[in-house]
């Protein structure tokens, strides 16, 4: 009975009609901001390194993080169970086609996350720990919908405090069972108790752990990924032509599974990137910059290291070692068996992939991986939740109060126990779990950002012309726009 109304739900949530609404929104964008994604993507890689400016007194300003750090956390964010077993889902219920769709929706994704974070910096407000905001901000400062940005923030907490850690940590579950035999309850109690020790420490705490991480176990991911598809390069001229002709259902089996095809890799993608879904844009606003187009490109880079590189790294892997199948997503039954004793183990797929090439060491590897991408996105989450949380109190109070930091020791009790509730679920249930929190994100994001878009757009030229104008670090004056802020206004002003 629960399974079904899982199952009903989200299918309600992820109509076509949101499907299309994503799709629509990243062509859109795009073609406003003049392809940002490709026109400026040298400055999406210089805004990761620019330093955060000094006061008069030579000290650096510690009111935020820094742009480098930003990222970190929200590809940290990004970075994790998506990118191996959300990959694998993709291919077993979309088949090899379901790639396509996602590279399409993380190109078009970039503008999208640029226009979310931009927005978010604009209306960013000052918290006693750091900057903060984020869809939740950017709708009741940019639409003046209040009601609005407060259901945002209500489903972020749930999304991101219930909903997507239990997908995180049963990937992790199942991982290590299939490498090591350990129990799910002791996998998710091990999780849990990791992740108190960093999410107690606040957003500097996350951010640090973040910056020397996720760099880190994307770098080695990638770097043994192109080693698996190394030794099957004969493969990839194939497996490239399947990824196109499966995505337009010209092969037979792809032709009936076409819409499935569709619909995986756009949740996949989202579910992995999160452009349009609102994280990265919560994270963008507790970075410390001189103007907010500069962690819009930032994030939009993150988009393209996350599915360009990570879930195409995976992809590839998989097919080209065939360590996969091809499911009905209704009745589970097995359409195409390239590997039939996998079955529906998807995290198996990553698993076997990397044994063709260590071989006797490919679980232990992947699950291992798999702990340190997990382990940094459920930071992540925590970050969004809180954010939410700081969001509501700080309509009310500036200073948060007793109520806050209450409500903030409760989201960090749920979240634990949201963990080790998804390491002992199946998996199936659990996905379904996460894409509905996903997919309420991004119905509400994705609709202000239509409405929005003008102001990062007039945000994005300001940057371009005081480029033009010899301006080698542009300022932000939220006056100029007609926002009411104080947050930039004595950043900017000389300390006295």
């Amino acid at each position: 009975m629960f399974e079904k109304i899982v199952s009903a739900l989200n299918s309600v949530v992820w109509s076509p009609v949101l499907v299309f609404l994503l799709i629509f929104a990243g062509i859109y964008f795009s073609f406003r901001t003049g392809f940002v994604q490709v026109r400026r993507f040298k400055l999406l890689i210089r805004s990761l390194f620019a330093k955060q400016e000094a006061k008069q007194d030579g000290t650096r300003p510690r009111k935020g993080i820094s742009s480098f750090e930003a990222f970190c956390v929200a590809l940290s964010g990004r970075v994790g169970t998506g990118n191996i077993v959300g990959v694998a889902t993709a291919i077993a219920l979309g088949g090899p086609g379901s790639i396509f769709w996602m590279w399409l929706i993380a190109f078009f994704g970039a503008s999208t996350a640029f226009v979310e974070s931009t927005l978010s910096q604009m209306y960013k407000f000052h918290h006693h720990t750091a900057y903060r905001g984020g869809p939740f901000s950017y709708i009741e400062g940019g639409m003046k919908l209040k009601w609005f940005g407060i259901a945002f923030a209500l489903v972020t907490i749930v999304a991101n405090g219930i909903l997507l850690p239990t997908v995180q940590s049963n990937g992790v579950s199942t991982a290590l069972g299939n490498a090591f035999g350990v129990s799910p309850l002791a996998a998710g109690i091990g999780l849990a108790v990791l992740l108190a020790l960093v999410i107690i420490g606040g957003i500097q705490g996350i951010a640090r752990v973040a910056s020397i991480v996720t760099p880190f176990m994307a770098f080695a991911y990638i770097l043994l990924a192109l080693v698996v598809i190394g030794i099957h390069i004969e493969q990839v001229p194939a497996v490239l032509s399947s990824i196109v002709t499966n995505a337009f259902g010209i092969r037979p089996v792809a032709g009936g599974i076409l819409g499935s095809t569709i619909m995986m890799g756009v949740k996949r993608g989202i579910f992995s990137n999160e452009a349009g879904q609102g994280g990265g844009a919560i994270v963008s606003a507790s970075a410390d910059v001189p103007h907010p187009a500069r962690q819009g490109f930032a994030q939009a880079f993150s988009v393209y290291v996350d599915t360009l590189l990570v879930c195409t790294a995976t992809a590839l892997m998989i097919l080209c070692s065939g360590t996969y199948n091809i499911l009905d997503a209704q009745t589970g039954e097995i359409l195409v068996a390239s590997a039939p004793e996998l079955g529906g183990n998807y995290v198996g797929y990553t698993q076997a992939a990397v044994d063709s090439l260590l071989t006797g060491f490919g679980s232990q590897f992947v699950g291992i991986v798999l702990v340190f991408f997990v382990f940094t996105t459920l930071m992540a989450y925590y970050f969004y939740a809180e954010s939410s949380i700081i969001y509501l109190f700080h309509r009310k109070s500036r200073s948060g109060g007793r109520g806050e930091k209450a409500t903030i020791w409760a989201l960090r009790i749920l979240l634990l126990a949201s963990t080790l509730f998804g390491a002992l679920r199946e998996a199936d249930v659990i996905w379904q779990f996460g894409d509905i929190g996903v997919g309420l994100m991004a119905w509400i994001n994705v609709t202000a950002l239509l409405f929005l878009c003008p102001k990062a757009i007039a945000a994005l030229r300001d940057y371009e012309n005081r480029l033009k104008a010899g301006e080698k670090n542009p300022v932000f004056h939220p006056s100029e726009f007609g926002i009411e802020s104080d947050t930039w206004e004595g950043k900017n002003k000389p300390e006295s």
